[in-house]
């Protein structure tokens, strides 16, 4: 069964083209019930008005607030005006500017006393936030028959403020949603009727009513209940879907053998494993004895021994005659894999070869930038199972490579990978093979059932022994410029010890567009002008520190443009303690492994994310001695960008931090690159506070599922899940 035609009407028959393009190209919304579902960002009342305290800087803000005073300035030698008006709401002002012939209109209508809805990007100039050339609408009935209509479309007294864009204003958006709202009483619900009661939701016609025209608050309360429940209910289904698919599968159970290859490496490690691998393992050769494919997600903490529980994993699978995969997501990290793995399993890593053990077998590396002869080498290794086990990046996935009997799929950093490639490379075997996916971004619970919800999760918490602590200092270099000079210090103290450093930078530098535009603007604000300055550049600060701070020491730089022998070169000289500091882009977030290392600084960190943050700070305090993160930046004291630097500071716990990351960004950029592809994401549901209705959400959904799997019970469900899937993929788990 279709959707319901009346919410599958294109928006450009209902609103006329000009502004369907508009909502198409700026909002992605095609249809009636696209835009039914765009709902309301916030409500202003009436009668008070909106914080202009707390408005956001470089957002599309819409604002209501009275006009203070209003003046023209001539400048230029009186040659150019400009009209300033200072708009407040009693938490604070701001200025709006128009300039030469656009301001005649609003000087006649925004007189001291006015009352509109103002529109714009927030920006700062001279210090003192503003917006240029807003969009308004008058709020006082009497000023014009407009505004009377306007304000009369607004039911009772909540105005709907919309995420808008600087080309449709939240009021044109209003209005055009009061031209599709009749259409929402033919919504179908996804609900079934005895869940809805049973939890006393109101039904979905009225809920989108609520939502867009709500008499009081407890209306916006009702209208949020219902939808985060449809939000949280239709993906849970879907991945209860999938996870149910995979049930159904049948794959060859993957026993090791007594006294085989496993046993062999585990006499060999020169430590015991933590509780928490052993426990972690238990979980993996548990589901790899089973005759449905394992589908586990390992989530360890930055240095937690994911690799060593990946490997006896994959020991397994070739002690039970079958070949392990393990897909990665750069070269670099490949190479990394490969030299570590080898290194780890010694003699046993040398199968065929004179003096290699006797349960040993082979270890092969397939990139895309490998030589022919190399290259065929591998694939007719793979293809004869004379290696047991492959690491590679993308390349394992194209049509060429063949396996003789591929048991067991690891993919490393599940993040950069679709599901269409794990699927791929999936479909290489002669029967499903089992799948264990790993990621050092630790995810809170709740994100790891929404985003990862076809896959049994285990946690890896605790660190090695032999892993040292990190200290993190935030280094306000425009505040403080001595703090930054002492931070190149203790980067000589640590060389002189012995040890090695990083310096990560967010550019690489070498490109004519990354060069900063001539003639920028003139006066800014500390923090516009830390914002507008192209982000520090691999290439100009490792020449500035070897001829400035670090001059006498051996400095090198890594780089993704770097050809792949030139990055194994210089990765291989700083692995081996040639080089004293390695000045890189984020390359090295994920997996580099030199113990040596103590010392990291971090240029320009307000420009990486939190986990991103995490991540590179885990690759120093590898080894025995302590490790130190630097985090230099230029944002002022005050902005939220600190702030977020504070919190990495203050913590080591990467699911502390995953959890202030996803409070700081909302889910919406968590889920927006997880869900690529899905238009209905998630609008109402926040991951964070709305743990228990997911959680709740997830359990109906799985006892929905196993009753019918099919939904043939319940069409108003499936007709929702295909507004949320893509028939062909299931695009929702198309992890960035």
């Amino acid at each position: 069964m279709d959707l319901v035609p009346a919410l599958e009407e294109p928006l450009k028959k209902v609103l006329g083209p000009a502004t369907a393009k508009v909502m198409a190209e700026h909002l992605g919304l095609h249809t009636v019930g696209d835009l039914i579902h765009h709902y309301p960002r916030r409500y202003a009342e009436r009668g008070e008005l909106t914080r202009l305290a707390d408005l956001p800087l470089d957002e599309h803000v819409t604002v209501v607030a009275q006009v203070a005073t209003a003046r023209i300035l001539k400048f230029n030698g009186g040659r150019g005006q400009r009209l300033e008006v200072t708009i407040t709401d009693g938490s604070g002002q701001l200025q709006l500017v128009f300039f030469g012939r656009g301001i005649h209109k609003p000087h006649k209508d925004l007189l001291p006393g006015t009352r509109a809805m103002f529109a714009g990007k927030a920006s700062v100039f001279n210090r003192k936030m503003q917006l240029a050339h807003p969009a308004y609408q008058l709020l006082n009935a009497e000023s014009s028959d407009e505004a009377a209509e306007a304000v009369g479309s607004w039911a009772g007294a909540l105005l709907p403020i919309y995420p808008a864009t600087a080309k449709l204003e939240s009021w044109k958006i209003a209005k055009a949603v009061d031209l599709v709202l009749p259409s929402a009483r033919e919504a179908e619900d996804p609900l079934p009727e005895s869940l809805r009661e049973g939890r006393g939701l109101v039904p979905l016609p009225e809920a989108l009513l609520k939502i867009h025209r709500p008499q009081t608050k407890d209306d916006i309360a009702d209208a949020r209940d219902r939808l985060k429940w449809d939000e949280a209910f239709v993906l849970q289904v879907a991945l209860a879907r999938r996870r149910f698919a995979e049930t159904q599968l049948t794959a060859a159970p993957r026993v090791p053998q007594e006294n085989g290859l496993l046993t062999a490496f585990d006499a060999k490690l020169p430590f015991t494993l933590t509780e928490g691998q052993q426990k972690v393992s238990k979980e993996i050769f548990d589901d790899l004895a089973t005759e449905h494919p394992m589908h586990r997600l390992l989530q360890g903490e930055v240095g937690s021994g994911k690799t060593m529980v990946a490997l006896r994993a994959m020991l397994a699978v070739v002690d039970a005659g079958g070949q392990a995969a393990m897909l990665a997501p750069t070269e670099v990290l490949a190479q990394q894999h490969h030299r570590s793995i080898t290194e780890m399993m010694g003699e046993l890593a040398e199968g065929g070869m004179l003096g290699g053990a006797e349960h040993a077998t082979k270890v092969v590396l397939l990139t895309g930038s490998m030589g022919t002869a190399a290259r065929r080498q591998a694939l007719l290794d793979l293809a004869t199972a004379e290696a047991g086990i492959v690491i590679g990046t993308h390349a394992l996935i194209e049509d060429k490579v063949l396996f003789d009997d591929l048991g067991l799929v690891v993919v490393d950093e599940q993040h950069r990978f679709g599901v269409e490639q794990r699927d791929a490379l999936r479909s290489k075997g002669k029967q499903p093979p089992h799948l264990l996916v790993m990621t050092a971004t630790p995810i809170p619970r709740t994100v790891a059932m929404t985003v990862f919800g076809d896959l049994e999760t285990s946690v890896l918490d605790q660190l090695p022994a032999g892993r040292s602590p990190i200290a993190s200092h935030v280094v306000p270099a425009a505040d403080k410029p001595h703090f930054l000079a002492r931070a190149w210090e203790r980067v000589r103290e640590e060389v002189s010890k012995g040890h090695q450093a990083y310096v990560v930078c967010p550019r690489i530098g070498d490109d004519e567009d990354e060069k900063p535009k001539k003639g920028a603007a003139k006066k800014q604000s500390a923090e516009d002008e830390a914002e507008k300055r192209p982000p520090l550049a691999v290439l100009e600060v490792a020449e500035d520190l070897a001829r400035g701070p670090l001059q006498g020491l051996k400095v090198e730089v890594l780089h993704g443009r770097m050809q792949p022998d030139d990055k194994d070169a210089v990765m291989r000289r700083f692995a081996a303690g040639e080089t004293d500091v390695l000045v890189a882009t984020t390359v090295i977030e994920v997996g580099v492994n030199v113990p040596n290392a103590t010392a990291m600084v971090i240029m320009d960190a307000d420009r990486f994310g939190v986990s991103q943050l995490h991540q590179l700070r885990g690759r120093v305090g590898r080894g025995s001695a302590a490790g130190l993160c630097l985090l230099v930046t230029e944002m002022p004291e005050a902005s939220p960008a600190r702030a977020r630097l504070g919190a990495v500071a203050s913590t080591l716990d990467g699911f502390e931090l995953s959890r202030i990351d996803l409070e700081q960004r909302r889910e919406g950029d968590v889920l927006g690159q997880a869900q690529s592809g899905v238009r209905s994401s998630l609008r109402m549901l926040a991951v964070i506070e709305d743990e228990e209705i997911i959680a709740e959400a997830r359990e109906e959904a799985t006892r929905v599922v196993t009753a019918d799997p099919e939904l043939d019970r319940l069409p108003g469900l499936r007709t929702a899940l295909n507004a949320l899937l893509d028939e062909e993929r299931e695009q929702y788990l198309d992890k960035g």
